[in-house]
């Protein structure tokens, strides 16, 4: 049994054991520092070896950025450039205007523009068709004067002819207004004899592009007759008891224009801080001149001296030709230098109106009432539609083979509705709201159901009270709601509805012709951009194509976003927009910097939207590129990230589908100035000279659209 027994450890033992173990333990955390220290000094030397490396590229990149510098500044001179094509096109207009000799005035020279006004008071007794026609050529200068405004640099505008031109515009709006008033009255003189026979009442619809005019006069007075519905259509107003027995005329004139909404002002700001770096240009260009006058002077002594030393034992006739020479090279040389100079003053005012193109506003616009519509947040879609109740004037009476009417000295007449006084009427609810049905313009699109507006006269803004029971039906196009008073009403939509932007890419076509696609959550719109015209070349909502009568039409940039935004596709934020939607914002010098170069390489590389834009800081930019110079698209294009800081481009190790974001720098590259020289590295000689021989107008259309769309803080 003893020997059973398990056999104790002794003291000795034990303490061996332990010993063991704490020397196992020891050896073991040994071996762990040992291999600690190897790893952290094998990382220690990869740092040191990448930090070396990096500060190495560095210095490379330093030692060559003012060649790589020198050499973008001269590929862009193409904005300059096409600025002074510009410039001379502009030029050029009021000439092309007098030899067309079509008799139509120069809305910009101010004489004309009186004259014609003047001119068109004086004429009386105008029908509606003939003030619809003559409306063709109004609308016409207005909208050439908007253009100028629009189109001239701020640097170029100033403060005298802004004033003209936009007491031109409200002047001639003011008096195609009054022309339509004359002319309903008119019309309306002559109802009777114009009445329908089934219904007793006249009925008078005019469709035009510009205008459409529904008028219905009540002769009948019946007050079983509350339904007014134009031309067998749903158009038409439900009419109080008290109007259908009272001698009054209805007319809703939709001018498919907006000539209610007050002009926007051009802001003074921007005029002042371009006058100030125009001021300072040409400051430089005037010290700049005085000092090449002086040296081209010293050096046309210095050759007089040294030619009359040489010279002596020359022939009379070597003398003569040698001074010609020297004559022609001291006058050449000046006016080369001259056109330099303003080359370089045009250059700064470019790029000081480009900077000042995607400016954030510093304050958000002040409303005073509640109801206010705020022109910054909301657009005006689909012209204005006018409603008047009118009073019935005199009618026409047969005598004696005359017709004899009765002229009213005041003119057209509103009926007040509801009345100012009410003590007569028995019952509270004899002036109810009016119920009226509106048709929607079929060239504008509406992503969300349009919100109703009424213009207050006396605050002179848009407003949303007044206005009850809202129901539109997007497929008849039909909007109705009921109205407290009548007047100019107007249908608004959020201007920044597909902002931010979910993707977009920039992919070259042809030769000085790209496509720029814009994805948002409503709808993708793709545009065409060549030398200095754009075209709206297909638009698709809820992944649908979507027919527009913009489509296939080339305009110039700002004539197309002006185009787009009225047909409700606003994809241009303003100076207001971060006020109203969540951006990615980057440092607006960085942002113009990038457009600019993005624009100089898009003959033939391609450009999109990259999800690490969103990641990195406000001080850099990061687009995914790629080379690209057949007209259709990659199956599967191989994407290269690029970063750009403004002053510093590198090709990222990172792709799309990464999971996580470092700026490490992509294996055997290095780091450039510029993206220019950056993708110098690794593009193939014909996509450089692709690049090298695009047209200097469609270089600064593509970078005017960039910098209208603002991608890289909108996506």
């Amino acid at each position: 049994m003893s020997g059973r027994k398990k056999r104790k450890i002794t003291k000795a033992e034990r303490l061996k054991q332990l010993q063991e173990e704490e020397e196992r333990r020891q050896r073991e955390e040994e071996e762990a520092r040992v291999k600690y220290e190897k790893e952290e000094m094998e990382r220690l030397e990869i740092q040191r070896i990448e930090k070396e490396k990096w500060h190495q590229l560095e210095a490379k990149d330093l030692e060559r950025r003012n060649e790589e510098l020198e050499e973008l500044y001269l590929l862009e001179g193409c904005f300059p450039e096409a600025e002074k094509l510009k410039r001379d096109t502009r030029l050029l207009s009021q000439w092309k205007h007098y030899i067309q000799c079509d008799g139509s005035p120069d809305p910009s020279i101010s004489p004309e523009i009186n004259t014609f006004i003047s001119l068109w008071k004086e004429e009386t007794n105008e029908t509606l068709e003939e003030v619809i026609a003559k409306s063709k050529l109004v609308l016409n200068l207005i909208d050439k004067l908007k253009l100028i405004l629009l189109e001239t640099p701020p640097y170029d505008l100033e403060d005298k002819n802004i004033i003209q031109y936009q007491g031109s515009i409200l002047e001639l709006q003011e008096l195609l207004h009054l022309k339509f008033n004359i002319a309903t009255e008119i019309l309306l003189r002559q109802a009777s004899t114009l009445a329908d026979l089934d219904s007793g009442n006249m009925e008078k619809v005019i469709q035009d592009e510009n205008v459409t005019l529904y008028v219905w006069a009540n002769l009948k007075k019946n007050p079983r007759y509350k339904s007014v519905r134009f031309s067998e259509t749903q158009i038409g107003f439900e009419i109080p008891r008290i109007l259908a027995t009272s001698d009054i005329a209805l007319r809703l004139l939709h001018t498919h224009y907006d000539h209610v909404t007050p002009l926007c002002p051009v802001p003074t700001s921007l005029q002042e801080h371009t006058a100030t770096v125009t001021h300072f240009v040409k400051d430089e260009v005037k010290n700049e001149e005085a000092a090449i006058s002086k040296e081209l002077q010293e050096e046309g002594k210095q050759r007089e001296n040294e030619s009359n030393s040489v010279q002596e034992e020359e022939t009379k006739f070597e003398e003569q030709g040698d001074s010609e020479v020297q004559m022609s090279f001291v006058q050449e040389e000046p006016e080369a230098t001259k056109f330099e100079l303003e080359m370089k003053l045009l250059s700064e005012t470019v790029l000081s109106a480009q900077l000042l193109l995607i400016e954030n506003a510093n304050e958000k616009p002040c409303f005073f009432e509640d109801n206010e519509v705020d022109l910054c947040q909301f657009t005006t879609l689909g012209g204005v539609y006018h409603l008047d109740i009118l009073e019935l004037p005199p009618q026409c009476k047969p005598m004696k083979g005359w017709m004899i009417v009765e002229i009213l000295k005041e003119g057209l007449q509103k009926y007040i509705y509801p009345p100012e006084t009410t003590e007569d009427v028995e019952t509270e609810n004899a002036f109810p709201p009016i119920e009226v049905t509106l048709e929607v313009q079929e060239n504008v699109i509406f992503f969300e159901d349009p919100v109703v507006a009424r213009w207050d006269a006396e605050g002179k803004h848009w407003q949303t009270d007044g206005i009850s029971n809202v129901s539109y039906k997007s497929e008849e196009r039909l909007i109705t709601f009921s109205l407290e008073t009548f007047g100019p009403v107007t249908l608004i939509q959020d201007s920044h509805i597909n902002m931010p932007f979910q993707s977009w890419e920039l992919r070259p076509l042809d030769v000085n012709k790209v496509l720029l696609t814009v994805t948002t959550v409503f709808t993708e719109i793709q545009i065409q951009i060549k030398e200095n015209l754009c075209m709206l070349a297909s638009i698709k909502l809820n992944n649908k194509k979507h027919s527009s009568i913009l489509e296939g039409k080339w305009m110039t940039p700002i004539s197309f976003i002006c185009a787009l935004k009225e047909a409700g596709l606003n994809i241009f934020p303003s100076g207001h927009s971060h006020f109203y939607v969540v951006i990615n914002y980057k440092d607006p010098l960085v942002e113009m910097k990038a457009y600019r170069q993005l624009a100089l390489l898009s003959s033939a590389f391609a450009f999109g939207w990259s999800k690490w834009n969103t990641v990195c800081n406000s001080k850099k930019v990061i687009v995914k590129l790629k080379e690209h110079l057949t007209e259709e698209p990659t199956q599967k294009p191989n994407w290269t990230n690029l970063m750009f800081s403004g002053d510093r481009a590198q090709r990222l190790k990172i792709n799309e589908n990464s999971e996580a974001f470092s700026e490490a720098l992509q294996e055997e590259t290095e780091f450039h100035s510029t993206l220019y020289h950056m993708v110098k590295d690794f593009a193939s000689k014909k996509a450089m000279e692709k690049i090298r021989s695009s047209n200097c107008q469609f270089i600064d259309s593509v970078c005017y659209m960039l910098l209208s769309t603002r991608l890289l803080s909108y996506s």
